[in-house]
């Protein structure tokens, strides 16, 4: 994927607390800005729900076996 440069004017405070988040997880503020701006537009959210949807489809007999429709009542005295 390109790179575009995008400079940005920010307050003290915002640039640190960026800075300091971004240590924090151990990445770049680009990259900790980029993962923001992903979170935001919902990428990040749908790449997850695809990611759970294909472990699913993989292990769904796994799940059927261990938790199959003879486990229902016991799931529903839980509650």
């Amino acid at each position: 994927m390109a790179k575009t440069q995008l400079n940005v004017r920010v307050d003290e405070g915002t640039a640190r607390a960026a800075r300091e988040r971004a240590l924090e997880r151990g990445m770049s503020v680009n990259r900790y800005i980029e993962e923001l701006v992903r979170q935001d537009t919902g990428e990040a959210g749908h790449t997850f729900v695809e990611a759970a949807a294909d472990f699913m489809k993989q292990y769904e007999s796994v799940f059927a076996e261990e938790f199959g429709a003879d486990r229902e009542g016991t799931r529903e005295g839980r509650r």
